[in-house]
């Protein structure tokens, strides 16, 4: 009797560098724990693989330089403005060097009590006590430094106002904070959308706004130069390098999950599907934040990956259409109930509570916790038995 659902393994990898053979690398490293840990490869498991091998073995890299030039290339005047970035360390900050390098006078307008991911810039509580209407009111350099110029990030220990105005220092910067888009507009009318999620409603709130000139960040580091680009994101997705270098999200990614695929089926013989993770879509609990500084979770993924689970309510139905069964009986009445389920339970109440999210959401988000960020030398996830049900023996 099958006793286990859902099985996920954190697969070890050697360390990938520029120009390494990646398919290779990962079939090879997924073959060694087939071997040594006796996985029997089944149709439908899923291999993830971290958005940064596959950019690192790309060489998917710019320096701040291009950035500059890309800035002096697409914007005019001494000036520009920068809406909405997140507050980070590791993502925003070497963009924010790349852009001061330009010699821009910039005008950072940040949103509060939190950014776009859930980091605060302020203490909220004294926001409220103060009596600060943030939807409407603008908080000026000199105005924050006053009343709110002690926080410091809860986890990072960060004053972002103070990095910022750091990172930029080779330039002139003037930090403001407000929610409404248009707010950079009393400053300049040169403007970068740095936003994530939102940058199109953003983009388009500031050109009814008269804004001459609006970019995201997904439209600087975009085009092919010769050196690192991504066509479809640009510099959203990028991660800090070193101190001069960032590396983008990976790029020709269907390709790469394409050939993964193919490689697996001519040794296994199975239809494993695979996919390109990064950040995870979940809320920290206790932090507060957004874990989804991605543009997406998977940037590439083959075919089989399409689409939402379409999933019955265990607990739905044991309270009310099978409330009088019990046992086996009930086993083997829920196990109808799964074989005879619609193709489409949208709608339908027996399919609620169930998580209506993209498949590639869940299973990269499974994948990002399983991997995590630091030591565990496991950038690939072999899933298996997700698509499963308690019908399937």
């Amino acid at each position: 009797m099958r006793t286990v659902g859902t099985e996920v393994r954190g697969i070890r990898a050697p360390i990938v560098k520029e120009g390494d053979q990646l398919v290779e690398i990962v079939v090879d490293s997924l073959k060694q724990s087939i071997k040594e840990e006796g996985i029997e490869l089944r149709d439908r498991d899923v291999l993830g693989i971290t958005e940064s091998l596959v950019a690192r073995a790309q060489g998917n890299y710019i320096d701040i330089d291009d950035i500059a030039a890309e800035i002096e290339e697409k914007f005019e005047g001494d000036s520009i403005g920068i809406v909405f970035p997140i507050l980070s360390r590791n993502r925003f900050s070497m963009i924010l060097k790349g852009i001061a390098r330009s010699g821009k006078k910039i005008f950072l307008q940040l949103s509060y009590p939190n950014d776009e991911v859930g980091n605060p810039l302020l203490d909220a509580r004294k926001l409220y006590d103060l009596k600060i209407d943030s939807y409407q009111h603008v908080i000026e350099e000199e105005e924050y430094y006053e009343k709110f110029g002690d926080f410091k990030h809860p986890f990072t220990g960060v004053n972002y106002v103070d990095l910022y105005k750091e990172i930029a220092a080779e330039t002139e910067i003037e930090i403001i904070a407000a929610n409404q888009p248009e707010s950079i507009l009393d400053y300049t009318d040169q403007v970068i959308a740095a936003d994530i999620h939102t940058r199109e409603r953003t983009k388009e709130i500031l050109k009814e706004n008269g804004a001459q000139k609006v970019i995201g960040l997904d439209e600087i580091c975009n085009q092919d130069h010769g050196k690192g680009y991504n066509p479809q994101f640009g510099l959203l997705g990028s991660n800090k390098a070193s101190d001069k270098k960032l590396k983008l999200f990976p790029k020709d990614g269907e390709q790469f999950v394409e050939a993964v695929q193919k490689e697996i089926k001519e040794f296994s013989g199975k239809e494993v599907e695979v996919m390109i993770y990064g950040d995870g879509a979940f809320k920290d609990p206790a932090a507060k934040i957004w874990e989804l500084a991605d543009p997406v979770v998977s940037p590439a993924y083959t075919k089989g990956l399409e689409g939402t689970p379409n999933e019955v309510k265990l607990k739905y139905l044991a309270d009310n259409d099978l409330k009088d069964l019990k046992g086996e009986e009930l086993l083997q009445a829920m196990k109808v109930e799964i074989k005879d389920k619609e193709s489409d339970l949208t709608a339908n109440i027996k399919a609620q509570g169930t998580t209506p999210r993209r498949l590639t959401d869940l299973l990269g988000s499974l994948c990002d916790l399983v991997s995590g960020s630091g030591d565990k030398g496991t950038p690939i996830i072999l899933i298996q038995g997700y698509f499963d049900s308690l019908a399937d023996e």
